[in-house]
């Protein structure tokens, strides 16, 4: 999963299930469900079964809320896709808005020096 050190906001790392939906052509629309596994106000990274082409607008719905965005990137792993999602500057995530489950940030997580011996 691409970080982007340019971010000016926190990162938090969650475990929370979300909807995803995208237009495919002009008529036709997407849905599936998905993991998301991180968010910050300016996005979000969720894990799906299938790919969505990079530029595409999607609709990330958890805990009520939607978050109309971008897909800004989408890499294959072992167990489906992990696509990014630039939100729209009118339509940011924040913790008032919805909270994942299992919030954590990633700025207070401290990396540990491996045990030695």
């Amino acid at each position: 999963m691409p970080m982007n050190s340019r971010r000016q906001d926190s990162r938090y790392m969650c475990a929370e299930l979300a909807r995803v939906n995208w237009a495919i052509g002009q008529q036709s629309f997407e849905t599936t469900d998905a993991v998301l596994e991180d968010i910050c106000a300016q996005g979000g990274c969720v894990q799906l079964e299938e790919p969505i082409d990079v530029g595409t607008a999607v609709v990330l719905t958890f805990r009520d809320e939607r978050f109309n965005g971008r897909v800004r990137y989408c890499v294959a792993r072992e167990f489906g896709y992990f696509v990014g999602i630039k939100f729209a500057q009118e339509n940011p995530w924040s913790q008032d808005l919805a909270l994942p489950a299992h919030l954590t940030n990633l700025a207070t997580v401290r990396s540990e020096p491996p045990p030695t011996g």
